[in-house]
């Protein structure tokens, strides 16, 4: 979500992206999506883990596969 301010000026309201971020949270929003797929987050298409979002956190799962999760912080909370 953005708000515009009287100049003109685009601010971003979405809050801080953490490691302690659900995956149910980032599905909301398509962008963040787009690059949780860029890391090949597998648990986008997994039926289990469909069950489970609002217990799976972003920092769980990128230490169960291996992902850079300080370089998918950066580039989730740029968006």
């Amino acid at each position: 979500m953005s708000l515009s301010t009287e100049a003109g000026y685009q601010l971003n309201l979405m809050p801080k992206i953490t490691k302690e971020t659900t995956l149910s949270e980032l599905l909301e929003n398509s962008k963040v999506v787009e690059v949780l797929a860029r890391y090949h987050l597998p648990c986008l298409d997994c039926p289990f883990a469909k069950q489970e979002m609002e217990n799976l956190k972003l920092g769980e799962v990128c230490k169960i596969y291996d992902i850079d999760l300080k370089a998918l912080l950066v580039e989730l909370n740029k968006l």
